[in-house]
């Protein structure tokens, strides 16, 4: 869920500022779709490694997380920059990586029955509808309507956080959501990544200039994987024993 904290900068930039980056998502849409490409090599490498040594996976789990957040802090500032040359390779590990920690998840649902490859497939191909509806619509929201979108969105991603920290916590413990609670979870978290694709089309040229196409990129790249994520675990969820 780091993209919560990045979400909020956005909508806070975008409230003060008229578009100044008119053209930062045409621009930050190649580095996009490499980034998801370096995701799922990175998703199939974690695969294979569960698979063939399952002991070495969850200790290069835990390495792969800790170096992941870091990266992402660290590619942030410098995107932010506009210093792309030295953010590039960074978000290009963070990718990576990002794929990796996924390896997991994708694990479970590839050997469920009801989910499997398909189910996979679904999720990816959700994404790409997202895609498709909300640059249609967010391009063509009101000041408004996008500021508006915007800050409900951000009230129910804080709410989403607070709820995955609770389950997260309850882990420990050996407490997890029973079915209808994950399955209600996992839609809205759903939603909300669905509405956060919407709003990116509103804020990202109000808050990034064009120079600036890897910040564009790596908050676009947050909300697609984050709603990959939610689309697998609801679809896990619904075919849970």
């Amino acid at each position: 869920m780091s993209n919560t904290g990045n979400f909020r900068a956005a909508i806070r930039q975008a409230k003060t500022q008229a578009l100044v980056g008119p053209n930062v998502i045409r621009n930050a849409l190649p580095f996009l779709g490499a980034g998801l490409m370096l995701t799922a090599l990175g998703t199939y490498g974690g695969v294979r490694l569960i698979g063939s040594r399952p002991e070495l996976f969850m200790p290069t789990f835990i390495g792969a997380i800790v170096l992941e957040l870091i990266l992402f802090f660290v590619a942030r500032s410098v995107a932010e920059k506009g210093n792309n040359a030295v953010a590039l390779p960074l978000l290009a590990t963070y990718s990576l990586l990002s794929g990796y920690t996924l390896s997991g998840l994708v694990f479970v649902a590839l050997g469920m029955s009801g989910v499997g490859i398909a189910g996979v497939g679904i999720a990816a191909l959700g994404c790409g509808v997202t895609f498709i509806v909300a640059r249609q619509i967010g391009s063509n929201l009101s000041d408004q309507d996008g500021l508006a979108l915007g800050q409900t969105v951000q009230i129910g991603m804080i709410a989403l956080l607070v709820v995955l920290l609770g389950q997260f916590a309850l882990s420990f413990f050996g407490i997890y959501a029973p079915q209808p609670l994950e399955i209600a979870i996992s839609g809205i978290a759903t939603l909300l990544f669905a509405g956060c694709a919407v709003v990116d089309f509103y804020v990202l040229p109000r808050a990034y200039r064009d120079d600036q196409y890897l910040s564009a990129a790596l908050s676009m790249y947050l909300t697609y994987i984050n709603l990959f994520v939610f689309i697998l675990r609801l679809l896990i969820a619904i075919n849970r024993d």
